[in-house]
C-alpha cells in the first residue's frame, strides 16, 4: 500500500495540529509537518513528543524555507529535539553551515527548487549540493520540476541522476506565481510521463491548496494523486 498523506502547511497555513486533525479524517498514512516559517519552529518542536502521529507510517518534517542568517544555527541547534527516524525536508539555499548539516547525515533531505530560487532548480545544481552533502538524501517536487521544465527532461533528470537518494516525493499543480494548486489535466498528463520511473515505496505528500478542507475534498484529491501515479503500471506495459 502507498505511503500517501498532505503536508500540515497545505491544510492549514501555519497551525500544524489543525492540519493533523484534517488528515486524521481521511485515509492519509503520510504526513509532513510544516514550519516553513521561522516563528512556527520552535511550537511545533515545543510538542512533538505528544502529537497523535499513530495514523501515519510516513513523518517528515519541513524545516523553514527562509532564515536569517543569526538563526541558522538555532535552527540546526532545535533539530536535534526532532525523532531521529523522520526525515528534515530542507531548501537548499538555506544552507550556509555546511559541516553542520553535513552531520545530519540521511536524515537531511534536499528538495529541488521552484524559479523563484537562486539554486536547486536542476540536476547540475543539484549534483553539487550533494557533493558537499553526500549522505544527504532527495525529496524529488514534481510540481517545481514541471515549472521549471514543463516538457519533463529536467524531472526525468533528476529522477535518474537521483533515484538511489529518492526518499519523498511533493506533488501539487506550481501555478506561474509559485502557488500550488490542486493538480489539473494538464499537470496530471505531464507528471505520469515520469510516473513509471518513481518506486512505489516513495511516500507521497500533497502540497495541494484546496477550496474545500473536508473530508472528502481531501482524500478526492490524495485519490487524483495515487490514480496518476499508478499509471506507471500502464506505461509499463505499454512499453513492453
Amino acid at each position: 500500500m502507498r505511503c500517501i498523506g498532505f503536508s500540515t502547511g497545505a491544510l492549514a497555513y501555519g497551525n500544524f495540529e489543525e492540519g493533523l486533525r484534517l488528515l486524521r479524517k481521511t485515509k492519509a498514512n503520510a504526513v509532513e509537518l510544516s514550519a516553513l516559517r521561522q516563528n512556527e519552529l520552535e511550537p511545533l518542536v515545543r510538542v512533538i513528543n505528544t502529537l497523535e502521529l499513530q495514523q501515519f507510517r510516513h513523518i517528515s518534517m519541513h524545516v523553514p524555507s527562509s532564515v536569517t542568517p543569526e538563526f541558522e544555527k538555532t535552527l540546526l541547534s532545535t533539530l536535534s529535539s526532532v525523532p531521529p527516524h523522520w526525515l528534515l525536508v530542507t531548501h537548499p539555499d538555506v544552507i550556509t553551515i555546511w559541516d553542520e548539516w553535513e552531520a545530519l547525515g540521511s536524515r537531511l533531505c534536499i528538495e529541488n527548487m521552484d524559479k523563484r530560487k537562486p539554486i536547486g532548480q536542476t540536476a547540475r545544481d543539484l549534483r553539487k549540493i550533494f557533493n558537499r552533502l553526500p549522505a544527504a538524501t532527495f525529496c524529488l517536487d514534481i510540481g517545481h520540476a514541471h515549472q521549471v521544465d514543463p516538457t519533463m527532461g529536467e524531472a526525468v533528470l533528476l529522477i535518474e541522476e537521483f533515484s538511489a537518494r529518492l526518499r519523498q516525493l511533493h506533488v501539487s499543480e506550481v501555478n506561474s506565481e509559485s502557488k500550488h494548486d490542486p493538480i489539473s489535466l494538464e499537470s496530471a498528463s505531464a507528471f505520469s510521463v515520469v510516473a513509471h520511473l518513481i518506486q512505489e515505496t516513495v511516500p507521497v505528500i500533497l502540497e495541494s491548496r484546496l477550496r474545500s478542507l473536508s473530508a472528502a475534498a481531501i482524500q478526492s484529491e490524495m485519490d487524483a494523486v495515487e490514480y496518476v501515479l499508478d499509471r506507471r503500471e500502464t506505461m509499463e506495459l505499454a512499453g513492453d
